[in-house]
């Protein structure tokens, strides 16, 4: 049995406007993981070289693997909304969302600082 044929079987088929914004929530969340994997690419091929010799290159797959990994949750966070929504329970949170964003700050940041101690010198 395939995946959409178990979860039409749960609960109600909810609002559509509902599922909708269930659907531009997850190409949101795509939308990131392409942003991040792109950034990291852009980081690689384009940064100056940092203070640190090799930073770059892990900060650009950092991202990168963030990029990935966000995509691979992207549908999990979109199926359990949809069952939440089918079974009339209430939504669960975004379990990525805070470390993504904290993640994303933390690398913005010390791509910062690198580039600018590397402009000092």
């Amino acid at each position: 049995m395939s995946w959409p044929t178990r979860l039409r079987e749960r609960g109600e088929d909810p609002d559509p406007r509902f599922s909708f914004a269930n659907e531009r929530t997850f190409l949101a969340w795509i939308r990131t993981a392409l942003a991040l994997m792109a950034g990291g690419i852009g980081l690689e091929a384009f940064a100056p070289p940092l203070a640190v010799p090799g930073l770059r290159q892990v900060l650009a797959g950092l991202m990168v693997l963030t990029g990935v990994a966000t995509s691979a949750l992207a549908f999990r966070r979109w199926l359990r909304a949809e069952e939440a929504m089918r079974e009339g329970r209430s939504l669960p949170a975004p379990r990525i969302a805070p470390w993504l964003s904290y993640g994303v700050a933390a690398v913005a940041l010390a791509i910062f600082i690198l580039l600018v101690i590397a402009n000092l010198r």
